[in-house]
């Protein structure tokens, strides 16, 4: 081959690579710190959907990226320790759920930090605008808040008679109290009485049921980490107490919850991802708008409602966008 031809047939297939492969020629790999609140096996989804969007804009795992994974197992006295130790990896940005942005953000303030999902990022003071973020974190919001009274509404359709609504919520998580206070401001509007159980570690979850007993008609399981982590545990004790349970995301009514409604967190993460793309390309988090949910998913778990005696209209299955059997 001639030396000409090879020059020609070297600069034809550099024009073909991934931009993120040739930015990093030479050089070391950007790396993502990307912290989960709970493991591996149950956040599969979600970062599979991640990963995947990552490729689609060129950025493969161990080749034109690498992605450092730590897993809080539903601590979250883990964050702290975990973003720290991202910030002496000189980590490019981190990924992480709202919950461990504080953490996160008291770890640094100049790696950007990006969230798939975040229950109430202005009010939770992680950015100054949804419009212009303003700092070194972004990312999309999971409007928790906003579709609370749709959940009990649609709780009110398939548990007849309903006024007494027990929350479970993790009292140690800002997040979560924040979504408790959104669910109880709903449930006064409509009408229902409210317990609240709040719980700190996993070994005050029976208790908790002790405690409901006679007192509740359905059970709405806050969003968070620890309660994520332990949702079989905690369908188990509610199927026995016939205690029909709510939630915002889909996982846990696969884990035998009754009823889910809320953004699709797979789709979050996925997008997730184009935020993670612009800020390797040198993007700056404070020009990202945050962004709000485009899809978000009715499912309801048949054999759960069977077992605690439930029949749900066929006008409500056939809305639904999953029904589990």
């Amino acid at each position: 081959m001639k030396r000409r031809e090879f020059i020609t047939l070297v600069g034809g297939m550099a024009a073909t690579w991934p931009l993120a492969a040739r930015a990093q020629q030479p050089g070391k790999l950007p790396i993502i710190g990307f912290l989960g609140a709970s493991t591996a096996a149950t956040s599969r989804q979600a970062t599979e959907a991640f990963l995947r969007r990552l490729r689609e804009l060129g950025w493969i795992e161990d080749r034109t990226v690498v992605v450092e994974y730590r897993w809080a197992e539903g601590r979250s006295e883990r964050y702290a320790e975990i973003a720290a130790e991202f910030v002496r990896l000189q980590v490019n940005v981190i990924v992480t759920v709202g919950g461990a942005v504080p953490a996160a953000r008291q770890a640094t303030s100049a790696i950007p930090i990006v969230f798939p999902a975040a229950a109430d990022p202005l009010g939770s003071g992680f950015v100054a605008s949804l419009a212009r973020p303003g700092g070194n974190i972004t990312g999309l919001s999971s409007q928790m808040a906003d579709t609370a009274g749709k959940r009990l509404e649609l709780l009110r359709e398939v548990v007849p008679g309903l006024r007494r609504l027990a929350i479970m919520v993790n009292g140690g998580n800002s997040a979560a109290v924040l979504e408790m206070r959104d669910v109880q401001a709903a449930a006064r509007t409509l009408g229902l009485e409210v317990v609240t159980s709040e719980i700190l570690q996993a070994d005050e979850i029976a208790t908790a049921f002790d405690a409901l007993q006679g007192r509740a008609d359905a059970l709405y399981v806050a969003t968070d980490p620890l309660l994520f982590t332990h949702r079989v545990r905690i369908n188990t004790l509610a199927l026995s107490a016939r205690l029909p349970t709510i939630y915002i995301f889909r996982d846990s009514v696969e884990a035998g919850g009754l009823l889910s409604y809320g953004a699709n967190l797979p789709d979050l993460y996925r997008r997730a991802a184009v935020y993670v793309d612009k800020i390797l390309r040198g993007a700056k988090p404070a020009d990202l708008p945050v962004e709000q949910p485009t899809k978000f998913d009715l499912v309801i778990n048949l054999t759960t409602a069977k077992a605690i005696g439930l029949k749900i209209p066929e006008s409500f299955l056939s809305r639904a966008d999953e029904v589990i059997e």
